[in-house]
């Protein structure tokens, strides 16, 4: 059943709403009704799934598969210390429906997927993509344009943030900005370059109240608006984005009519995985091998690789002369983003001795308990 603030001995929870002229008691009998689904509980996903229970969001689904790890606690201000190990949708529904009681929360455990996504999407009015990579943010952007429902869009990495509106009618989507997501190496995640843990709340915080004006009807959303922030310099500015007629799939012709219908490409793979169990066998089997790390300087204050030789990726095209053909590397990074491109740079190069290490340094600290890395 959709709360609604009829009869409701609680309303002066929301007396500040009230006391706005552009939301008043119709607006916030707007929100009790709304339904917003949130694609990911973790760094956006925590100040959005927070102001808007606070708002009095009549309904809010979490849609999250994942676990709360320590490295999260940062900037995931829903979970605490001795949430470590928890499902992240139950404790975010736990601590919504602790901060609202008036509203109800739907935890969705699972993995947004092109199965599920469109059936997801149908059930609420609002999506919020707090979603961390770019395969992800096409799903949940192709998902909204099918069903026409609107997707509040945010990013971070590092001090820089983004925020926009796509999928509204007559604004652009996510393909009319990227068309086809970029090289995987030149746009690492969060977990390879990290993220300032207040940008999370300065980015979440904005997409809640893009939803917000969203669901009362009120001011100029981010429709056709991309909202870049960065957090270093104190600057916020805005760039026009406008609908591509040519769009596959919000365009005039579209070629996208289901889910799945133009995957990115996949990208071409030609050295060998190496699991990190097995990183120090081949390390013993050949005492002439190194392990290649590309990790930024600042990232080694993490852990030193066994046996490393330390070249960042983006010095490794000046210095590949520093490198030995002959001798065997296993190319390494903190979660084998930058590291993957430049194990293929080194065989196009003609390394042939090569291994790339599978999950970085980070799946190697999970089974070697004399490596430490945060």
């Amino acid at each position: 059943m959709t709360p609604s603030l009829a009869g409701r001995t609680e309303l002066r929870r929301y007396s500040r709403h009230l006391l706005i002229p552009e939301v008043g008691l119709g607006g916030q009998e707007k929100l009790a009704a709304a339904r917003v689904l949130c694609v990911g509980a973790g760094g956006l996903g925590s100040p959005v799934l927070a102001y808007l229970a606070a708002a009095g969001v009549g309904r809010i689904g979490i849609v999250d598969d994942d676990t709360v790890d320590l490295t999260n606690l940062q900037r995931q201000i829903l979970y605490r210390t001795d949430d470590v190990g928890a499902p992240k949708a139950s404790t975010a529904a736990e601590r919504l429906r602790a901060l609202n009681p008036q509203i109800a929360v739907d935890p969705i455990g699972v993995r947004f997927t092109a199965d599920n996504a469109r059936a997801l999407v149908r059930l609420y009015d609002v999506v919020v993509d707090g979603t961390d990579t770019f395969g992800s943010r096409y799903l949940v952007n192709d998902a909204c344009v099918l069903e026409g429902k609107p997707d509040v869009y945010g990013s971070i990495f590092r001090f820089d943030g983004q925020v926009s509106i796509f999928g509204a009618p007559g604004g652009p989507c996510y393909r009319c900005l990227y068309p086809q997501p970029p090289p995987d190496h030149l746009m690492p995640s969060c977990a390879e370059g990290g993220v300032l843990g207040a940008l999370a709340g300065i980015v979440g915080t904005w997409q809640a109240a893009e939803a917000l004006k969203l669901i009362l009807g009120i001011g100029s959303p981010l429709v056709g608006r991309l909202l870049l922030i960065d957090a270093l310099d104190a600057r916020v500015r805005e760039v026009r984005v406008g609908r591509d007629p040519a769009c596959p799939l919000c365009g005039d012709d579209p070629a996208i009519r289901e889910l799945g219908d133009a995957p990115p490409p996949a990208p071409v793979r030609h050295v060998p995985e190496l699991a990190a169990a097995d990183l120090d066998a081949v390390l013993a089997a050949d005492p002439d091998a190194r392990v290649l790390d590309v990790r930024d300087p600042h990232e080694r204050i993490l852990g030193l690789a066994p046996h490393g030789v330390e070249i960042p990726a983006t010095e490794l095209e000046a210095r590949l002369h520093e490198l030995d053909t002959a001798r065997t590397y296993i190319v390494a990074c903190r979660v084998g983003a930058k590291s993957r491109w430049a194990a293929e740079r080194l065989r196009e190069a003609g390394f042939a001795k090569l291994f790339h290490l599978s999950g970085g340094l980070l799946a190697y600290a999970a089974i070697e308990a004399g490596f430490e890395m945060f």
